[in-house]
């Protein structure tokens, strides 16, 4: 069996969440766990949190309507399902099967729905400045109103997204507060039921209470990433995922001797390389060439060589490194450690595309 594998700590998952459920106190949470929970494996992911019983998450998030078909069809949860997809009149058979909650967040779905003689349990999204998805704030009040003239149609919820809370400046994202609880007193003035409202990620979760409202909704920080190095580290957070590989070969190379395609790493000296099997068909990004690292036998060792489709390579120097050693590429050894972060500096990226980019030929183990 390949030795490389994607060790998923549920432990550490656990523990994260219930820093989160301790910090927002009595609010209910929704874990985010779309994109085959960042990565993490949903399924497991979502076991996992429902093993802490009566502090498990209130509701579930994900991207798409076949992910919350998947998670419902697990027969994990009871618990509501949220899509954060827009509604697909299309789609209604399956969304009152798997009792799967859609997201409303154009006029055209209000007007739909407002035929609808079918009993359906929405969320609303409010467009408040993330300029992606939502009825926009300005006429989602007097939309809403027509829409609760249908009483098939059961508002459970009304949320919107920040494009900022994970920034210093939290300038805009008070903005977009602003105006979202601009549309609650405008609905509550016509006494309208919106259910719960949420507005707050990761970003709002550390640094901004005053978004919390009814319910939070955390996605990276539940996988142990802060969403950005301009946050506050208010909450402590453990990685919940390592990927780890074995040495498979060793040889020497002498001084003048290149490594992999292109020879963009020539042997200063006489060395010794330690390929490893992973390359960018794993998630190892080919923009890591001669700028990553890994851990093995507690020692930091630089990365060499083109990183390819399915091997990368290790100068280990003249150290005793034999086949079969472990390697860690992302996670921790002793005082040693290997993050996310690291990667998305060198790739000018974010942690969210690391983890989500590790493949599925890449086996997820749970521990």
């Amino acid at each position: 069996m390949r030795p490389t594998l994607a060790v998923i700590h549920t432990p550490n998952l656990k523990y994260n969440f219930l820093a989160i459920r301790k910090k927002v106190k009595k609010i209910r949470v929704m874990a985010v766990v779309k994109a085959d929970a960042y990565g993490h494996g949903m399924i497991k992911c979502v076991e996992a949190l429902k093993s802490l019983g009566d502090k498990s998450p209130e509701y579930y998030g994900v991207a798409l309507l076949e992910e919350a078909i998947e998670l419902r069809k697990s027969k994990i949860t009871d618990e509501p399902i949220l899509s954060f997809a827009p509604f697909l009149l299309s789609e209604i058979n399956n969304y009152k099967k798997y009792k799967i909650i859609p997201t409303v967040c154009t006029a055209k779905h209000i007007n739909d729905l407002y035929k609808l003689n079918k009993r359906i349990k929405i969320h609303i999204n409010i467009e408040t400045g993330m300029g992606r998805l939502g009825i926009n704030f300005m006429e989602a009040a007097e939309l809403i109103s027509r829409l609760t003239k249908n009483k098939n149609i059961i508002i459970d919820g009304i949320y919107t997204h920040f494009a900022t809370s994970d920034v210093k400046n939290k300038k805009f994202a008070q903005l977009q507060l602003q105006r979202f609880n601009k549309v609650l007193s405008e609905l509550k003035s016509k006494n309208i039921d919106y259910g719960l409202a949420h507005t707050a990620n990761s970003g709002a979760i550390l640094d901004m209470p005053e978004t919390w409202l009814d319910m939070v909704r955390v996605g990276i920080s539940l996988y142990g990433y802060y969403p950005s190095q301009e946050t506050s580290e208010s909450i402590k957070l453990k990685p919940v995922m390592s990927l780890i590989s074995k040495v498979s070969t060793v040889h020497y190379i002498n001084k003048g001797d290149s490594v992999s395609y292109g020879r963009k790493f020539i042997a200063k000296q006489k060395t010794k390389i330690a390929t490893v099997p992973i390359g960018y068909a794993d998630g190892f990004s080919r923009g890591l060439t001669n700028n990553a690292s890994a851990i093995i036998k507690g020692k930091t060792y630089p990365q060499v060589g083109r990183v390819s489709m399915d091997r990368i390579m290790f100068d280990v120097g003249d150290d005793k490194i034999k086949v079969g050693d472990k390697v860690i590429l992302l996670g921790s050894s002793k005082e040693k450690s290997i993050t996310a972060w690291k990667w998305s500096t060198v790739l000018n990226t974010i942690p969210y595309e690391i983890i989500c980019g590790i493949s599925k030929r890449v086996p997820r183990v749970f521990r």
